[in-house]
């Protein structure tokens, strides 16, 4: 079990000498809607030296800011959802790794902590509430609230796609000013994105999961992936396939190698997957770093 302190310690202690803006969270005290976790918050235990942060009942944003010139425009930035099969959050190698990474490309970084375990609806909360709380705060933070996108890894990914194709345009009611700003994306990175196809045991395996709306204002979006992840690449296949039918922006990056949860630690042929994003980035972004 972890202290809330040692959680934000967990959240905020990397390995990249980057000042990191204090940790904010998502929710004013007491308006958080939907539920929370059981049980306090804590580290589930694996023994490759990555975090893992389960049983989150108040979800919090971290900034991790480029470096801008002097008198530069005011950096673009990406939520950033780690992955961990909705049941924990893998919160450095999926979350604090991909914001230094980012960074070394000018892009700003807010890496969320979002609730878990199994509970996708308030997680989806907590990425629209950190979108629209990023363009409230975007002066402060010195980020573009129109260059805002979301970039999320395995159930994170999904997370991601949920956000850019909501069924709804807000999944809870409004609540202060902050939600009055758009909990849109501008556009979308999904890194082997989980649970994108329908349930093969139900009517519609084959198609688009029920909760991505086709309909929705979709923005620019980048699925990665890998043929040998078995389990998940059919997913970003149909998904990629309604993005076309239904005339989406998009590209789909699919490596013959790479497997499933290797952040940026692939050894297969997707180990290219953050140079090819950087370089789909600067098409989307075409002032990327300046």
């Amino acid at each position: 079990m972890i202290s809330h302190f040692f959680a934000i310690f967990l959240f905020v202690g990397t390995t990249f000498a980057q000042a990191a803006a204090p940790t904010v969270e998502v929710w004013p005290e007491g308006k958080m809607p939907g539920k929370g976790a059981n049980a306090p918050e804590a580290e589930v235990p694996r023994n490759d030296g990555f975090h893992r942060i389960t049983n989150v009942s108040r979800p919090t944003l971290t900034l991790f800011p480029a470096q801008r010139k002097a008198g530069a425009a005011a950096a673009p930035a990406m939520i950033v959802c780690p992955g961990g099969g909705y049941g924990y959050t893998v919160i450095d190698k999926e979350g604090t790794e991909i914001a230094a990474w980012l960074n070394s490309a000018g892009i700003s970084a807010l890496v969320l902590k979002y609730r878990t375990p199994n509970n996708r609806a308030g997680a989806l909360q907590d990425a629209q509430r950190a979108l629209s709380l990023a363009r409230e705060r975007a002066a402060e933070w010195n980020v573009d609230p129109q260059r805002l996108g979301i970039i999320g890894f395995s159930a994170g990914g999904n997370l991601a796609a949920k956000a850019s194709a909501p069924l709804e345009e807000r999944s809870y009611p409004a609540i202060d000013a902050i939600d009055r700003q758009s909990c849109r994306p501008d556009f979308a990175v999904l890194v082997y994105p989980a649970y994108l196809d329908a349930p093969r045991d139900k009517v519609g395996a084959g198609h688009v999961a029920p909760d991505l709306n086709l309909k929705a204002k979709i923005p620019p979006t980048l699925i990665v992936h890998s043929e040998d992840d078995k389990t998940h690449v059919v997913g970003s296949k149909v998904y990629h396939a309604a993005l076309d039918e239904a005339k989406v922006a998009h590209e789909f990056k699919l490596y013959p190698t790479g497997g499933h949860g290797y952040g940026l630690h692939c050894k297969g042929d997707a180990r290219a997957w953050p140079d090819d994003t950087l370089k789909w980035l600067q098409k989307v972004l075409p002032t990327l770093g300046k």
